[in-house]
């Protein structure tokens, strides 16, 4: 079992969410940390999904959520760009995001299932906008993603 992350992993992921939740759809639904069932046995938590509302009837989502992301932390880096990126290409997830929230440098890549393929579409960093069109257009700023970690200017 992994540890919990930190609280201010949780706050990026919080504010992402956020974002996404404004930006969604209303036949999606953006859902924090849900058991997603990548295999017959193996699920994973990612830290954020949005799915079709009628995934979210079971305990688990069983099919691929339309994207995926994780936030990054030092323990799960490599698992994170690694393993649960190829279990949500085999899964067929359209979108995936990987959120470093390094405050020196926070950075989102993001990837789409071309011809049953992950492809990075986007690496941005800081202040640099990704300008997302799948699953729908919402932008997304690194920076403003750990803005409210930093403390105030005195």
């Amino acid at each position: 079992m992994s540890p919990r992350p930190a609280p201010a992993h949780q706050v990026v992921a919080f504010t992402l969410a956020s974002i996404l939740d404004q930006a969604s759809p209303p036949e999606w639904q953006v859902v924090p940390e849900p058991a997603v069932m990548v295999s017959y046995d193996t699920e994973f938590a990612p830290d954020i999904v949005v799915a079709a509302r009628d995934q979210l009837s079971g305990t688990k989502i069983t099919r691929a959520p339309v994207l995926a992301v994780e936030v990054r932390s030092p323990s799960t880096a490599l698992i994170d760009l690694n393993l649960k990126k190829a279990a949500y290409e085999r899964l067929g997830v359209p979108s995936h995001w990987v959120v470093n929230p390094d405050q020196g440098r926070p950075e989102l890549i993001a990837f789409e299932l071309r011809d049953g393929r992950d492809e990075e579409v986007a690496q941005v960093s800081g202040d640099e906008p990704f300008a997302a069109r799948r699953p729908f257009g919402v932008e997304v700023v690194p920076a403003r993603l750990v803005a409210g970690l930093r403390p105030p200017p005195a």
